[in-house]
């Protein structure tokens, strides 16, 4: 009788590999395709402010903003790049369950990732990626997006995975749906140590700024910062 042939998950062959490759990973992924470009030194410097703007230090962090398309998940993802960098344990968790983005900008599988964890009770070591050879940086996608979002985001299995998670990394990073359109950021918020609110300064209009900032204090959110992309040079920042 043929002994059975186990085939490794997509999961599992990635981490062999030792993460993704440089071809892999989004142009966005500024810190890692081009680390002394002025724009990455932007993110280090983000990095620093971030360890004086409230004090004890956040340790988890909601990623979010007004609108869609004004580049929160390439800030979360960049930022958590320079954490790890710095010798910081970091896990990012795609919270978007409306628009998942982390796996394209790792260039990661998204076939299994946070949704399991919490509809599934899969554990996160069981799903997390590695993307960036020699950091340490965890990523856990999405996953199959679920029909019901914010119920599964306002869920007690979700509320105790972050407790644990708290436990086990320096940072853990939380990307977001943005504030107007859903409910979704100010569940998480009420979860997170402070909220950190990417701008576009092209397109982010200052009612969309008050709006945003108006539920976010609704809810007793700290908001500890926020980044503003498109801009004329690099991305300006203020903690």
């Amino acid at each position: 009788m043929p002994e059975a042939i186990h085939s490794k998950s997509s999961v599992e062959a990635e981490r062999e590999t030792g993460g993704g490759s440089l071809s892999a990973f989004s142009e966005g992924l500024i810190t890692v395709s081009d680390p002394a470009a002025a724009a990455a030194e932007a993110y280090r410097t983000l990095r620093t402010s971030l360890s004086y703007a409230v004090h004890p230090p956040p340790k988890m962090i909601l990623v979010t903003s007004p609108g869609s398309a004004e580049g929160k998940s390439t800030v979360c993802a960049n930022l958590g790049v320079v954490l790890a960098q710095a010798g910081r344990r970091t896990l990012i968790l795609d919270c978007d369950f409306r628009r998942a983005t982390l796996h394209k900008i790792f260039g990661l599988v998204n076939t299994r990732g946070l949704v399991d964890c919490i509809v599934a009770k899969h554990s996160i070591q069981e799903l997390y990626q590695e993307p960036v050879s020699g950091l340490d940086l965890t990523v856990l996608p999405a996953g199959d997006l679920p029909p019901n979002p914010s119920e599964v985001l306002d869920s007690w299995h979700l509320s105790q995975l972050l407790v644990e998670v708290r436990e086990e990394f320096d940072y853990v990073l939380l990307d977001s749906p943005p504030l107007g359109l859903v409910t979704d950021p100010a569940i998480l918020a009420t979860q997170a140590d402070g909220v950190l609110l990417i701008l576009d300064a092209q397109k982010t209009s200052m009612e969309a700024v008050r709006q945003a900032t108006r539920r976010l204090r609704d809810v007793g959110a700290t908001i500890i910062g926020t980044v503003t992309n498109n801009t004329q040079t690099s991305s300006a920042y203020s903690c």
